[in-house]
């Protein structure tokens, strides 16, 4: 069980402290806008696809590194793994989309910016940091990363068209005023095409052109390492930025933060809940069970910041809803993974049992190279 209480440990520094870095990148933007009040006209001299070349780039960075960890091989094994995808399609774009949806209107009914930007946040599908929380839950490495994948895909087939049903449609069957919420599904698809489908292309392309040239155990020991972490500088930058240009909104307007956490923090224990259930019933085992879960319950926060700011501006409460995401996320799927394995050892006690003594006997066994013990 001590390994159980070191959960935090295995992270990096920068990683653990993820929540820190974030709230300094807020203060930082926040003391940016008051010295300079000129930054938002000047981040707005030259755009990109609608969004200011500066965020533009923080933007595609802190989407490139995620994607260049994606195994985009592991595609072709879905057809070995249709029970698998198809219940991770189930919950990934019908079950998630729903249920933010729901919680957004319910939460709040008054404020439709916010609620706009949760429910773009309920439709991108985490393709980025559930692989660290699935490390530390101890699931399926390779069903995480053919999941990552296939959202992935499914994001640039996807994302636009349910972006515009559940903005622009799906309020008005219900009787609410959709005007207020029109999108252009070009506009929520010219801004994933950007932000998610050209550093997707970047990404893909790495990979295959250094796994060819150095090898997949230099890609994975030497590059990943290195480049991984740079991703979080392009989220707290862009973050400086936007915090920057709306800062005096949330120092005015604190509430306003706790009611979009609200309904995050609910949908991540729902949604966990949820997958970690219906997987069980369905026969898989743990490893597959903590891939699903974390898949379906964290989000691709980046990408709903870019399509936030790309269709709905850098200073509007869209792009807000989506810069508190990560805020949120990190402590509550962090509480997740402790629970996840809380969970291993009363659902899966064999299982957790084997994992356990396969890791002692891979710390304690003496490894042989070249006629010698190392």
């Amino acid at each position: 069980m001590a390994n159980r209480t070191k959960v935090t440990a295995q992270l990096s520094v920068i990683d653990r402290f993820l929540p820190l870095w974030i709230f300094i990148a807020m203060f930082l933007g926040l003391g940016l806008g008051r010295v300079y009040p000129a930054v938002g006209p000047a981040l707005d001299t030259v755009k990109v696809g609608g969004v200011a070349l500066p965020i533009a780039v923080g933007l595609f960075w802190m989407m490139y590194p995620v994607l260049a960890k994606v195994r985009y091989g592991k595609l072709a094994g879905v057809g070995t793994s249709g029970r698998l995808f198809a219940t991770s399609l189930m919950l990934n774009w019908v079950v998630g989309p729903i249920l933010m949806f729901a919680l957004a209107w319910i939460l709040l009914p008054d404020l439709p910016h916010y609620r706009t930007g949760l429910i773009l946040i309920g439709l991108a599908r985490c393709i980025a940091m559930v692989l660290i929380w699935n490390m530390l839950a101890k699931g399926s490495s390779e069903v995480a990363a053919l999941l990552v994948a296939l959202n992935s895909v499914f994001q640039i087939l996807f994302y636009s068209v349910l972006g515009w049903f559940f903005i622009t449609v799906l309020p008005t069957w219900l009787g609410a005023d959709g005007a207020a919420f029109h999108v252009s599904m070009w506009e929520i698809a010219k801004s994933v095409l950007l932000f998610l489908g050209l550093p997707l292309g970047a990404g893909a392309l790495t990979r295959l052109m250094l796994v060819r040239s150095r090898g997949e155990e230099w890609y994975e020991r030497k590059f990943l390492p290195k480049i991984g972490p740079t991703a979080l500088l392009g989220l707290l930058y862009t973050i400086v930025l936007m915090f920057a240009m709306q800062g005096d909104r949330i120092v005015r307007q604190p509430l306003d933060v706790l009611r979009i956490a609200g309904p995050l923090v609910l949908y991540f224990i729902i949604m966990f809940a949820t997958a970690f259930v219906v997987s069980k019933k369905l026969g898989f085992s743990y490893e597959e069970t903590a891939s699903l879960s974390f898949t379906a319950a964290g989000n691709n926060f980046e990408l709903a910041i870019a399509v936030a700011i790309g269709v709905f501006g850098i200073s509007s409460g869209e792009a807000l809803a989506g810069v508190v995401g990560p805020l949120i996320e990190v402590p509550a799927l962090l509480a997740l993974v402790y629970l996840s394995l809380w969970l291993r050892d009363r659902l899966f006690p064999a299982e957790g049992a084997a994992h356990d003594e396969a890791r002692l006997t891979e710390q304690t066994e003496p490894v042989v190279r070249k006629g010698e013990v190392v």
